[in-house]
């Protein structure tokens, strides 16, 4: 898939492209729905099927005080819209000039003249332009103005609820924990990438090393709680390693720590040496909530309890003691 940061990256002899708006924050199910149309859209017509999505997100821009924290950082954002077949990805760079664009403006001036569209695919709830003035009927009519067709995809509600998929119920269910809803509605487990740091040491001391995250990893951090999941190195590459982990989020009340951290502990491995390394962090089953235990042995053996129960849900075999 082909990354265009801006509209002077897009090439000037572009063939013409059937084009879909969004923040597409986790690239979940109901993004993927949209995605699916635009894609074959894109193909029964020969042209290209092209995301236009915006970084920094809007929020982080009109009410820097209350943005959500994002789900995926641009880079994972980027990954999963390839995964989907996209031909290419248009990356705005959102700022108050460019939220100041009329909806005409940015439709004339970043779809029909940059991207050259033909077709131009989205969600029932679309807003754009200035002050959100833009939606669904004004895409139409800008459609019939401007030479191109609109196709409105209507919202899929998940099955067995009352709710369309989106962006804000994902953040909802990793605030309570809920990882297993979550991934249901992502369609792939959720993801933390950050840098290993050095941290206080104390999984290495009890027997139970742990990878810490950087506090400025990208991707939500769910409750706190114990997980299973994966640590997974160079991934994405073809070299990629995943490695099955007992996952804690948290301030570790045990020791009155403060401090809330993303650790991974990598199941039966006490010879890694991460620092310093990239990793990404998969978050699959929640095992239990955090909590405070009066002395050390108790402790660990709780933490022995939570990588066998981890190493059971994962489906691999059970770490020595």
């Amino acid at each position: 898939m082909q990354v265009w940061h801006g509209i002077e990256e897009v090439p000037d002899d572009l063939r013409a492209s059937v084009a879909t708006i969004g923040n597409f924050d986790g690239v979940h199910l109901g993004h993927r729905s949209v995605l699916g149309v635009t894609i074959a859209a894109a193909r029964a017509t020969g042209a290209l099927a092209v995301a236009v999505t915006f970084d920094p997100h809007p929020a982080a821009v009109h009410r820097p005080d209350d943005s959500p924290v994002l789900l995926t950082g641009l880079e994972d954002r980027l990954a999963l819209l390839a995964e989907t077949g996209l031909d290419a990805t248009l990356v705005i760079r959102y700022d108050l000039a460019f939220a100041a664009q009329t909806p005409r403006e940015f439709v004339s001036r970043y779809l029909v003249d940059a991207l050259h569209v033909r077709r131009v695919v989205v969600g029932e709830d679309i807003r754009f332009g200035r002050d959100n003035a833009g939606d669904r009927e004004t895409m139409r009519a800008l459609g019939e103005e401007l030479g191109f067709a609109v196709d409105i995809v209507h919202d899929i509600e998940a099955a067995g609820t009352r709710r369309r998929w989106s962006s804000t119920w994902v953040r909802e269910l990793l605030a309570a924990g809920d990882v297993e809803q979550a991934q249901a509605v992502l369609g792939r487990p959720h993801r933390m990438r950050g840098v290993v740091v050095h941290g206080e040491a104390r999984g290495r001391e009890l027997g139970f090393p742990t990878a810490n995250l950087s506090p400025a990893s990208s991707g939500t951090v769910p409750a706190d709680g114990v997980y299973a999941g994966w640590l997974w190195r160079r991934f994405g590459r073809a070299d990629a390693e995943q490695l099955p982990a007992a996952i804690s989020v948290g301030t570790n009340p045990t020791f009155d720590g403060e401090v809330r951290q993303v650790e991974a502990h990598v199941l039966g491995r006490t010879d890694l040496d991460l620092y310093d390394e990239e990793v990404v962090v998969e978050f699959t089953h929640h095992l239990r909530p955090t909590l405070r235990y009066e002395g050390i042995e108790p402790l660990i053996a709780q933490m022995h309890a939570d990588v066998e129960r981890a190493a059971e849900l994962l489906g691999v075999a059970r770490p020595l003691a």
